[in-house]
């Protein structure tokens, strides 16, 4: 019998270990250790024979001759000789035998080459079982042999697709080995040279097989392209430094990175279909797409003064361009493509607002209309764009990007915006306004915060409400849009939509959660001023009927996001100041603008008395809408929007069961819990700097403050003298305060009701008015009293380019009274 060395890394199999325990003696040890390898399975003997006592010495191969022989006459006993050879394999690389790793993967080698029958499936399995192994471990050596293993797998064509394998593994693997940054230089272009083939066997192995298109796949795509371009861009930035590259040899291809990976690059767009060359393209887009933008803007610029179909062309390129590379931004390119865009859309209004200025009859007039058409689709390919790459930002750079657009934004009579409108006039100023705040309402869309303070901070609320205040109702509708996708937490904006009497709000199936402490205190710091914003936008008298329709659904928005009881009782305020204000008409308004006001009312509080469900607030509102329905149609919304509404002359004359009632609603509301002392104090607006910009009538007369102030430019002969003579009639007549004692008690009880009813922000917001207001006049008389008189040397003046002094004689100069002796 011949004589078997025992393999040091072997171990004796539990199975046929036949050991006893009364038979101990070394001897009988010793017969049953030179009798176990007779017993031991013949695969496993072959197995054992191939590897030699000193690894140095190589792979047997008289042995390997045998376990070959045997492997193609006994093919199901590959997957046996695969798992035993791959076990063998995983203790030497535990235990850094890297001579006889090397011997087991060469007899792998020659098993799979030598076998071709379908029984090879098996065998295939322990074999990429064992490849992995080698590709998971920490040496270099091991790696490349692992890969080379598996580049001579990729190379056999099997007789039957496997549909079940798959190479995840194995695409993360050279994927990751093509980022090596091994410290010595020569081992790690090694280890990224075998990476790249790795991948060039995967998809060899993959790509021919129609039916398993895992490998086109993005997540592998995504893993693949920016692998192969990561190492044909290190070649690029020594040959941007050396001159152009030489054509490289045969044997360049196999030890250069580059030239390898860009041929590798080559075979997989050479292999892919039409349908699966979008996403093997899409990573190259991904990786370089801000080079590509920037390309793309520079030609913008450079062709800023084309024809507007050229200009428009190039942005629709830059979209599709925007579209790849949005999510992979950075801060400084994507500020740097809003601020291009922004920058051609105001090159373009310019353009446009220069036409119609230099517009002729005639032919003339119809090039100058065909221009404007051009232009506007210049306009909407710009807002789309920045729609578009706005809403695929992350939701902090989104945010940043709100704030610079908002920032862009042009509000008459403030220089806070960053937009040049100098060569725009007031109808390019419009026209920008629009276009910036319809980019702005794309870039909303979908943005959902957690917190109201997220979406809406002081920062960005203060220029949003702004242009709310114009008199532009185009205007005012796109700030309320805005609005509301940053409101609408819950998609509950298209349940709203259209102004009308509700029968049953569930029906709705309105979604909404508990208001968190963040929104309720945002209300308590912003409340007032959203309050104010909505009554003064009901009051304009350009509003049609889609701004009512907003201004609806933002009461309606509020009251679901943000509206606990105390917000309640406020928006209940402001629907009943609005009536008051329609009934009274201080503003003038139109017969049609005040029964849509009225409209408005009888729409949200039918809402907002069903969302809080209390039973006697919602008999009451139905009641006044029935009421309503048989005497008065044009004070419900379904009446007053038609197209032929029958208008009353006057509102004076309606009775009082038309309106809602205060004291009604506040008996209903106190019977449920509610504090309803506020519903008592009618509801002002606050007063701020935003009147005074708007170009309209400012409800800062209301305030009791007057300070009569004479212009300087005013001569003194037409001064009119309002002193009084001095009798004792008149003396008698002041010191008796009967009467004014009354009026001051009066006006005394009516402030501390004021002061223990009134919210609190309200209160606040008055006394800050009437301090701006008081120092606006200090300031005034402050500058005319501190003005230097004029010199009898004279001022300096300078005409025609010549300095002159212009003198006064003292004798026409005008002293003081308390001057003159």
């Amino acid at each position: 019998m011949r004589d078997y060395v025992q393999v040091p890394a072997a171990e004796f199999e539990k199975p046929y270990e036949l050991t006893s325990a009364r038979e101990s003696t070394p001897f009988l040890w010793l017969r049953v250790c030179c009798c176990c390898s007779a017993l031991r399975p013949r695969y496993k003997r072959l197995v054992d024979n191939i590897f030699p006592e000193d690894p140095k010495d190589g792979l047997v191969k008289a042995d390997m001759e045998k376990l070959t022989f045997y492997a193609v006459s006994a093919p199901e006993k590959l997957d046996r000789i695969g798992s035993y050879l791959a076990e063998r394999l995983s203790r030497d690389v535990v235990r850094h035998r890297s001579g006889y790793v090397l011997i087991a993967m060469e007899a792998l080698d020659q098993l799979l080459m030598a076998c071709h029958s379908q029984s090879i499936k098996p065998f295939v399995e322990s074999f990429l079982h064992m490849v992995a192994k080698l590709l998971e471990s920490g040496e270099p050596k091991l790696q490349v042999l692992g890969t080379n293993s598996f580049v001579k797998f990729a190379n056999i064509e099997e007789d039957t697709p496997s549909y079940h394998r798959r190479y995840d593994f194995f695409v993360s693997r050279f994927s990751a080995m093509c980022h090596s940054c091994h410290s010595d230089p020569e081992i790690r272009t090694e280890i990224r040279i075998a990476g790249i083939r790795g991948i060039q066997g995967v998809v060899r192995k993959t790509v021919n097989d129609e039916l398993r298109a895992t490998i086109w796949e993005p997540q592998h795509m995504d893993k693949i392209v920016p692998s192969l371009l990561f190492n044909m861009q290190k070649i690029e930035e020594v040959d941007s430094r050396i001159g152009p590259p030489p054509s490289p040899s045969a044997a360049d291809k196999e030890e250069n990175p580059a030239v390898l990976a860009e041929n590798c690059f080559r075979e997989l767009l050479g292999r892919a279909t039409f349908g699966n060359m979008n996403n093997a393209v899409r990573p190259v887009f991904a990786q370089y797409s801000h080079h590509v933008i920037q390309e793309i803007l520079g030609h913008l610029d450079a062709r800023k003064k084309d024809s507007p179909r050229v200009r428009a062309g190039i942005i629709q390129v830059l979209l599709e361009a925007v579209a790849i590379a949005a999510k992979g931004s950075i801060g400084p390119t994507v500020l740097e493509v809003f601020n291009t865009l922004l920058k051609h859309l105001r090159l373009s209004v310019e353009f446009e607002a220069n036409d119609l200025q230099g517009g002729s009859v005639g032919s003339a007039n119809l090039n100058t209309s065909t221009k404007d058409n051009d232009e506007k689709i210049v306009q909407n390919a710009i807002i789309q764009t920045i729609g578009f790459f706005g809403s695929n930002l992350p939701d902090y750079q989104r945010s940043e990007i709100m704030m610079f657009i908002m920032g862009k934004v042009p509000v008459f009579g403030t220089s806070t915006h960053t937009l040049d409108i100098s060569q725009l006039g007031d109808l390019g100023t419009r026209r920008i306004q629009i276009m910036l705040l319809r980019s702005l309402l794309m870039v909303t869309s979908g943005y959902k915060a957690k917190t109201i303070v997220t979406a809406l901070p002081g920062s960005f609320l203060d220029p949003l409400l702004s242009p709310s205040l114009m008199e532009d109702y185009e205007l005012r509708q796109l700030v309320l849009e805005v609005m509301h996708n940053l409101m609408d937490r819950h998609d509950n904006r298209a349940k709203l939509r259209g102004i009308r009497i509700i029968p049953d709000v569930a029906d709705l199936k309105i979604k909404r959660e508990k208001i968190c402490r963040q929104d309720t205190s945002f209300m308590k710091k912003n409340g007032q001023q959203l309050y104010r914003h909505i009554y003064l936008g009901c009051k304009e008298e350009d509003n049609v009927q889609k701004n009512y329709e907003l201004l609806y659904t933002s009461l309606a928005l509020i009251t679901i996001e943000l509206a606990n009881e105390e917000v309640v009782i406020d928006l209940i305020r402001l629907a009943i100041a609005l009536q008051d204000s329609a009934i009274i008409n201080e503003d003038n308004l139109s017969m049609f603008h005040r029964c849509g006001i009225m409209a408005l009312v009888a729409a949200y509080l039918n809402f907002v008395s069903q969302m809080i469900a209390v039973p006697a607030f919602c008999q009451h509102v139905s009641k006044v809408i029935e009421i309503r329905t048989m005497e008065a149609p044009y004070f419900l919304p379904e009446h007053i929007f038609r197209e032929k509404c029958m208008l009353p002359k006057s509102l004076e004359k309606h009775d009082k069961s038309l309106c809602f009632l205060t004291n009604k609603i506040a008996e209903s509301l106190g019977g449920s819990g509610y504090s309803v002392e506020r519903l008592s104090v009618p509801y002002v607006p606050q007063v701020t700097d935003e009147d005074r910009l708007s170009r309209r009538k400012s409800i800062v007369d209301t305030v009791s403050i007057q300070v009569d102030i004479l212009p300087n430019s005013i001569p003194s002969d037409d001064v009119v003298s309002n002193t009084e003579e001095i009798t004792f009639e008149a003396l008698k007549k002041a010191i008796d305060t009967s009467g004014m004692e009354e009026q001051e008690k009066e006006k005394r009880r009516l402030v501390i009701e004021k002061f223990q009813k009134a919210p609190f922000e309200e209160i606040a917001a008055q006394c800050e008015s009437k301090a701006n207001l008081l120092h606006d006049r200090l300031a005034q008389i402050l500058e005319l009293t501190i003005r230097p008189p004029p010199s009898p040397s004279g001022t300096l003046t300078i005409t025609s380019g010549h300095a002159q002094y212009q003198s006064v004689p003292v004798y026409e100069m005008k002293f003081p009274d308390l001057c003159v002796y």
